[in-house]
């Protein structure tokens, strides 16, 4: 058998593949929980600071991107 018929069998990606996955699948977790929160206990104010911070506008987002980015990386990455 050769080796080419080998990377073919079983799983469609490799190991290190799964655990790039794995990782990626973390980074945006962590995205998602920076974005959460922001709660105001009184109902009838309003905390401009607590919903706009810098947190949940801009570093958020960005590491919900670049997560979803390394997944894509993760996939497309040739297994060895």
């Amino acid at each position: 058998m050769s080796e080419q018929e080998k990377n073919t069998e079983g799983f469609p990606l490799g190991k290190q593949n799964y655990i790039l996955l794995a990782i990626g699948f973390v980074i945006i977790v962590l995205g998602f929980l920076l974005m959460s929160g922001g709660k105001n206990p009184d109902p009838n104010s309003f905390i401009p600071e607590e919903i706009f911070s810098v947190r949940r506008i801009v570093i958020a987002p960005i590491l919900v991107i670049g997560g979803f980015a390394f997944e894509i990386f993760a996939i497309m990455k040739k297994t060895d």
